[in-house]
């Protein structure tokens, strides 16, 4: 599996320690990708010495991160992960259980929930607007569209075939990418309730990760939609927070500014 982490060492701390309480945590294996953290995150391997850490100079960003880390995997199903989950013990079980038995998805998801186990905004759709709901608990898998990227188990074959997730998209659109690639292969993805996560989310939000998802969304709509629908989303995602007075956002979009390494 693949942890991507900034400046996020507590929840991170968190999430690793759920892992080690993980059925079976012998049979996976678990890489941790650090974003250039500077609070002590990038030393925390120390206290979990079966982790493989992999330490970046600077936030290159979710995408390049991600990339990163499943090159380094070594496994037929890679679970990617954000830092600020926490996995119950059987999960990865029941994730790997699901791919096993039902070779028409290509990937599986479990149910995010938040600490009380009630379910929080996890379903998406495409093009990715950044608005999300809860999916409902239910008996067994059931096929969904695009789910976000907290925590999702991909089968090695498709980042082959990809070659690796479009690095067009910084810390925003890298599962909506993934999303439409297992549609565009004719296979699925399924959600297993039965299978919870503890997703704690983003408390704080920037002009430039609004940005961010705005240069993502529009990459996006230029890839699948074609050049003149990119366009059109490329030119919103510039004179949208000049028409709502976001300077700081516009001055972002309007040089393409993404968190890929190169923000100041």
């Amino acid at each position: 599996m693949v942890v991507v982490s900034h400046n996020r060492a507590e929840l991170l701390r968190r999430c690793l320690e759920s892992l080690e309480r993980a059925e079976a945590r012998e049979s996976f294996q678990t890489i941790l990708v650090d974003n250039g953290s500077s609070d002590g995150s990038p030393q925390i391997d120390e206290e979990f010495t079966a982790v493989r850490m992999i330490r970046l100079p600077k936030n290159f960003g979710l995408t390049k991160a991600l990339n990163i880390g499943i090159r380094a995997a070594e496994a037929e199903y890679i679970l990617l992960l954000h830092d600020d989950t926490e996995v119950e013990p059987g999960v990865v079980r029941m994730l790997a259980e699901t791919l096993d038995a039902m070779p028409e998805a290509a990937a599986v998801c479990p149910l995010l929930v938040d600490a009380g186990g009630a379910p929080v905004p996890q379903l998406g759709d495409l093009p990715p607007n950044g608005r999300y709901l809860p999916a409902a608990p239910g008996s067994g898998p059931v096929a969904v569209g695009y789910p976000r990227g907290a925590a999702l188990m991909i089968r090695a074959f498709v980042f082959r075939s990809m070659r690796q997730i479009d690095e067009r998209y910084g810390q925003f659109g890298g599962d909506a990418e993934l999303a439409q690639q297992v549609r565009r292969g004719g296979k699925k993805i399924l959600l297993v309730p039965a299978a919870r996560v503890v997703h704690h989310g983003r408390e704080s939000d920037t002009a430039m990760l609004r940005a961010d998802f705005r240069l993502g969304r529009a990459a996006w709509i230029g890839k699948f939609q074609g050049f003149g629908a990119g366009l059109i989303a490329r030119l919103g995602a510039v004179f949208q927070p000049l028409a709502a007075f976001q300077f700081g956002e516009f001055r972002y979009t309007v040089a393409g500014q993404k968190v890929d390494g190169t923000q100041s």
